[in-house]
């Protein structure tokens, strides 16, 4: 009985106090959410934003001067041996710096943000003090002073600059964007020493309050379309962005399109060079992904190492690379409108071979090709699930053994397993992942029209793909550019790669509205020369 009258008097001598700051201490201060004098109402404004966050640590520590100080910060995100050497020995044991001028107090070593930290700002509202505690910097306040010290202090474990695992080179930068947004800034900035390089600074997200950053070269961007990204990532209205996707789902010019309008990139020197394009990259704080738009259907068949190889490797490679996708894309529907409704198209030899092999099986053509498209989708997603010293073998193994199975049991034919395979190595070779995407989708329309109408089907179904990909724009740039529209100087660029001494003009006439020229003409080598 007498504990419960304790804590019913500490409980009302505590309302009792908040009522008597609330009336006599800066009332219409504290309600407009100015910091007080008074470092205890400060102390207890602060514990009750931050009630129950076990890692927001409150320091309070007194000089020889018995001048009370209150420092607030996150544990675990900030460097505490700065903090000791550059703010809690000079206030415990050093006092105000010397030779700085006249110092009298330490209010007035806050004001004059004479601490020796690299970063600092001096602020007065108690919602600045809430977000630079969560945004992993030091808050400092003074009993007597109504503003507070921001010290820069940040300090967390993050990972190593590593080649990127989806985008690997032989001849190139094997570096990639880690996930911390300065230090993504940084390795930008290095590689593009030039005050024209201009990034932006925002942060997305009611909770989360995640960093973004947009980049551009200033006098090459196209302002316009630079303006169109600034409003779209700016209107955008969420909880939490833990990803680069989360907003890319919001700025994309065609959500239920397959095809991909925004491109995403791990490698520094990818952004780099689009930059120099006139694109814009969106950073964002948490994710290595960086965001690149505009974006083309011919630049998600282009890979980093086109343009680091001598242009006649590029050019073949880049040939191999158009094959492929098409193969990708068709030579499962082919094969099912063929030997479905056009036989009479194959040499009797070869008819008489998938004849001979499909004897056997219960269930037409189309249903063979879908169930072992289906198989090899899910063997390729537990491969990409599984952990990755088994990963790889769960799927080659598994592909071996069910399609031998499947073959042996007179399940599904032979000749099908083949093309399949043969479809899923070519679709490897398109280097932006979300593109591959595309088409491993599209196949199974493909399919189902093929398996219907044959090869009046697969055109019908190409030129549906066809009038998509025309309609498409990114950020107002056609999607098939410079083909369509077409511009004869950048297709140089697009169906084979020139020497980089021909390549005068910056690609994309659309977005280079000024600084076009990229490469001075005459510089052709020579013996001579």
């Amino acid at each position: 009985m007498r504990r419960f009258r304790k804590s019913i008097n500490i409980k009302s001598a505590k309302q009792k106090v908040i009522k008597e700051i609330e009336t006599n201490l800066l009332p219409s201060d504290i309600k407009a959410g100015i910091l007080s004098t008074d470092i205890a109402v400060n102390e207890m404004i602060l514990r009750d934003i931050f009630n129950d966050c076990s890692d927001i640590i409150f320091r309070s520590v007194q000089n020889h001067e018995k001048t009370k100080l209150l420092l607030v910060y996150v544990d675990g995100l900030i460097n505490s041996q700065v903090l000791d050497q550059a703010v809690l020995q000079p206030i415990l044991f050093q006092g105000p710096p010397k030779g700085l001028g006249e110092v009298h107090h330490f209010g007035q070593m806050l004001e004059d943000q004479l601490v020796a930290v690299a970063q600092t700002k001096t602020i007065s509202k108690v919602e600045d003090a809430v977000k630079s505690v969560v945004s992993a910097n030091v808050v400092i306040l003074v009993d007597g002073e109504c503003h507070a010290l921001v010290a820069d202090m940040k300090s967390w474990v993050s990972r190593g600059v590593e080649e990127p695992s989806t985008e690997p080179v032989i001849r190139g930068p094997k570096e990639g964007f880690t996930e911390t947004l300065r230090t993504n800034t940084s390795m930008l900035r290095r590689k593009m020493k030039s005050p024209r390089l201009k990034i932006e600074s925002l942060q997305i997200g009611e909770i989360t309050q995640t960093d973004v950053a947009l980049a551009y070269i200033e006098g090459i961007v196209n302002e316009s379309v630079l303006n169109e990204v600034r409003k779209r990532v700016q209107r955008i209205q969420i909880d939490s962005v833990l990803e680069s996707g989360y907003i890319e789902e919001f700025i994309e010019d065609a959500p239920f399109s397959p095809f991909p309008t925004v491109q995403y990139t791990e490698r520094p020197d990818v952004v780099a060079s689009t930059l120099v394009e006139g694109k814009v990259a969106i950073l964002t704080d948490g994710t290595p992904s960086v965001l690149i738009v505009p974006y083309t259907f011919f630049t998600g068949l282009q890979a980093a190492e086109d343009y680091y190889e001598r242009f006649m490797y590029s050019t073949a490679i880049r040939w191999v690379r158009f094959l492929l996708f098409n193969v990708a894309l068709f030579l499962p529907s082919l094969y099912v409108a063929i030997t479905t409704f056009h036989s009479e198209m194959l040499p009797t030899s070869l008819l008489l071979s998938f004849a001979a092999a499909r004897e056997p099986s219960p269930f037409p053509t189309v249903i063979e090709a879908i169930l072992m498209e289906v198989v090899f989708e899910a063997l390729r997603e537990a491969g990409v699930r599984l952990p990755k010293t088994v990963g790889s073998a769960v799927s080659i193994v598994g592909a071996l053994v069910i399609g031998e199975s499947a073959v042996r049991a007179g399940i599904i034919s032979a000749p099908i397993v083949i093309v399949v395979a043969g479809t899923g190595i070519a679709s490897f070779a398109i280097p932006r992942y979300n593109l591959g995407i595309a088409y491993r989708l599209l196949r199974f329309p493909l399919l189902i029209l093929a398996g219907t109408f044959g090869l009046f089907g697969i055109v019908m179904g190409f030129l549906a793909i066809l009038f998509h990909l025309v309609s498409l724009r990114s950020f107002g740039i056609p999607y098939l550019s410079p083909l369509a529209p077409l511009n004869v100087e950048e297709i140089k660029d697009i169906l084979w790669r020139a020497p980089r001494w021909l390549l005068t003009f910056r690609p994309n006439s659309m977005m280079r509205k000024q600084d076009p020229v990229r490469i001075p003409k005459g510089q052709k080598p020579s013996p001579k020369s």
